[in-house]
């Protein structure tokens, strides 16, 4: 029991490092498209579901529309390849500095309201906007629009067909951001506020804090990592539409999958990826074609399971299991 003491620094820094090597070897070992394709899915929702935890799990903000910064970032980024032309990086930066604009419109509004009217009005949000964007000729309407495909494959273009290792690496790079966000947002000064809001907004606001310009910078640091991956998904699978990337569902997905992990914690969502994920694609494929939608229940039940008994999530459930 001793040397536990001494030992446990060195594997609070050695089992991460273990874990990312063994994730960068990933895609060497598995070469067909399907486990790298699940990879790349657990590393985008991981990095959405952390984005949202910014300004849910630890500010207390519940919103159920940042679909709408998915879209923005999607949408922008191929409009601006389609129309000027643009390298898709740059249309990726655009389209987080677009998703910060709006951000800022949509909280001034939204944030005057708390708990479930909160949760509403950014529903009510999301579905305005895609329906503005459905009924928007230029951008497509309903149709949806193609990104165009350029060969041969260009890192500048961001357009890889012969392998699927190379959007691996990136969307593990854009998890990789978001959880260094949400380390350095946990142990700063802003940090503490948006705990001490998500707590308390009266006290907080007792003690000094800016309670609305938290909020504000909140949702506009969620608002920019989640319209990079909406930038990514774009790029991914060449086609986007209103039903694909602005609905309600994706926004419920991104909450789910940091609910199931633990909200409010810095490897929560990425957990509830992990494992939701991977039992969404598999009870998809095994009973989606036959089960009449068994596979949307099968992964609600553990996610109403984990909220009844563990509100803490998976992560809760671990530490709890590590203390008895």
């Amino acid at each position: 029991m001793a040397a536990a003491g001494p030992l446990r620094p060195f594997l609070a820094r050695a089992v991460p490092l273990l874990l990312l090597g063994a994730v960068a070897a990933f895609p060497l070992v598995f070469t067909k498209p399907f486990p790298r394709h699940l990879m790349i899915m657990i590393f985008l929702y991981g990095a959405l579901a952390t984005a949202w935890n910014i300004l849910a799990g630890y500010c207390g903000q519940i919103s159920l529309g940042h679909a709408v910064f998915f879209g923005i970032g999607a949408y922008t980024s191929t409009l601006l390849i389609r129309e000027a032309a643009l390298s898709p990086w740059l249309g990726m930066l655009a389209g987080a500095a677009i998703a910060v604009v709006g951000s800022q419109l949509i909280g001034y509004p939204v944030f005057r309201l708390r708990g479930h009217y909160f949760a509403i009005a950014t529903i009510a949000v999301g579905e305005i906007i895609q329906a503005l964007v459905i009924n928007w000729d230029w951008a497509g309407g309903a149709r949806g629009l193609f990104v165009p495909i350029k060969r041969p494959d260009s890192f500048v273009n961001f357009q890889f067909h012969e392998s699927k290792a190379v959007y691996y690496f990136i969307a593990l790079g854009l998890l990789l951001l978001a959880l260094g966000v949400t380390r350095w947002i946990e142990g700063s000064r802003r940090g503490y506020f948006f705990r001490a809001i998500r707590e308390d907004q009266e006290a907080a606001a007792s003690l000094g804090v800016h309670v609305a310009r938290e909020k504000h910078w909140a949702i506009a640091v969620s608002a920019a990592l989640t319209a990079l991956g909406g930038t990514f998904y774009a790029q991914y699978v060449f086609f986007i539409d209103p039903e694909s990337v602005f609905p309600l569902s994706l926004s419920i997905l991104i909450c789910l999958v940091a609910v199931l992990g633990g909200v409010g914690t810095l490897w929560g969502p990425l957990v509830g990826a992990a494992v939701l994920v991977p039992l969404s694609e598999g009870t998809r494929v095994w009973l989606g074609g036959g089960g009449k939608a068994l596979d949307l229940l099968i992964y609600g039940a553990l996610i109403v399971l984990i909220a009844v008994f563990q509100p803490g999530g998976l992560v809760g459930l671990a530490g709890r299991f590590r203390r008895t």
